[in-house]
């Protein structure tokens, strides 16, 4: 067995089955109910991301389902490029029915073909009259055209034109919104920070469901950056007056996932209480999400092994989250290795024995993780490796004492001299001037 397999090995936490919260449930994903979470490109994409992780699980059905919701998904929409794209990797293996179907192609190109002329008229003819609220109106026609049709980069450069044709402070926040929609789906997280630092400078338009989509947005963006403490601030911060509002970028359930575990890997026992487990906004969040509220409460009340357990059952699908897969494993470890450095924070000694049980683990993998974080200085203690025992350095209180006493009298020796230089100084009435 791998030591990731014994450190999340066979969880026994009692989870339901709530379609509503397919995410995080520790049954195989539920492809239809987690797809409903969201609308638009982000739902396409990740129907996809889920197509290629289960091929690359050689599970054939699901990859096949996600493709065929995929593809019907494809079709209320206007990218073919996207729809062939789908089309090449079905194979034909789902029948007839999710081919190619050359005259919808046909029929939706040359639609826009008429549209992308007609919008080309009417932004040369607003340039001409040089009416500034036309012509803004112009370019994010074009930006919305060359989203529908799949071409993010030309629609990114069309949201940002609109920026100076902007006349009010609702227009520039509907231009940051939507190059910040554009540049999520690109993955170009720094035009993400970018735009939502300027829209938060027009702060007297903001109105309480675009800031919380403005913190999702800065989420992901340090997220994406391995921001984690960061990341986890900006969830925490999200209201929930978001409610269904932000479905095109990201779901409720994701701001209770992506919060509770950034904030479980960075956050202090303190931080942890104050600022998520008695957070009344975040709670509702995690109401959504009760097994992320369960381990987050598992974990702050030291039931480690609980903890550990949901953590175990949750990685499978978290690991089929678009944004979320690349940073499974790291937040994974640092909320492990977290819990171990506070379950030996209160002891003298401990029994190996007993703490490789209460994580489920084997005592001479508990060891290399114990003598890892030893090395790495994150706890202060020495193992006995014959009796498997863990003993704890704690400083010369006695010293540290002294010490302490030492630095407040040399700090008080020199705040009572520079009172009576004061002092001195007006008694004397000197006035120092400084020639210009």
């Amino acid at each position: 067995m791998e030591p990731d397999d014994e450190i999340y090995a066979n969880g026994g936490a009692d989870v339901s089955n709530n379609r509503n919260r397919p995410i995080i449930s520790s049954e195989q994903l539920d492809i239809e109910a987690y797809a409903g979470l969201y609308t638009g490109r982000t739902k396409i994409t990740r129907l996809l991301f889920i197509a290629d992780r289960f091929g690359q699980n050689n599970n054939t059905a699901m990859k096949m389902e996600a493709l065929r919701m995929a593809y019907e998904e494809i079709k209320k929409g206007e990218n073919t490029q996207l729809f062939r794209d789908v089309v090449h990797k079905i194979d034909g293996r789902l029948g007839d029915n999710y081919g190619m179907d050359s005259a919808w192609c046909e029929m939706v190109d040359r639609r826009a073909d008429q549209r992308k002329e007609k919008l080309e008229n009417e932004l040369n003819a607003y340039r001409t009259n040089l009416i500034k609220e036309s012509i803004r109106m112009g370019y994010n026609d074009f930006g919305d055209y060359y989203y529908a049709h799949g071409y993010l980069a030309d629609a990114f450069k069309s949201y940002a034109r609109t920026r100076d044709y902007c006349t009010t402070s609702k227009h520039v926040i509907h231009t940051c919104m939507s190059a910040i929609l554009v540049s999520i789906e690109m993955g170009q997280f720094t035009h993400v920070t970018s735009y939502v630092s300027k829209a938060e400078q027009t702060a007297e338009a903001l109105e309480p469901p675009t800031v919380s989509k403005l913190r999702c947005a800065a989420g992901l963006a340090h997220l994406e950056a391995k921001k984690y403490k960061l990341a986890a601030r900006k969830f925490l911060e999200v209201s929930p007056e978001l409610g269904n509002s932000y479905n095109e970028v990201i779901a409720p359930q994701d701001v209770a996932t992506y919060g509770g575990l950034c904030a479980l890997a960075s956050f202090d026992r303190m931080e942890l209480k104050s600022k998520v487990i008695d957070n009344p906004n975040f709670r509702n969040f995690l109401e959504l999400v009760p097994e992320v509220r369960e381990l987050i409460h598992d974990f702050y009340s030291s039931h480690y092994a609980s903890c550990l357990d949901y953590l175990g059952n949750l990685k499978a699908n978290l690991m089929l989250d678009i944004h979320l897969h690349d940073h499974v494993q790291t937040l994974y470890d640092q909320i492990r290795n977290k819990a171990l450095i506070q379950y030996t924070h209160p002891f003298v000694s401990v029994d190996l024995h007993m703490m490789a049980n209460a994580f489920k683990t084997t005592v001479a993998g508990l060891g290399k993780e114990l003598e890892a974080l030893i090395a790495d200085n994150q706890i202060q203690a020495r193992i006995d490796s014959h009796d498997k025992i863990l003993y704890a350095r704690h400083a010369d209180q006695r010293n540290v004492t002294f010490q302490r006493v030492l630095q407040t009298g040399n700090e008080f020796d020199r705040d009572v001299r520079a009172m009576l230089l004061r002092a001195n100084l007006i008694k004397h009435e000197y006035k120092a001037s400084r020639k210009l």
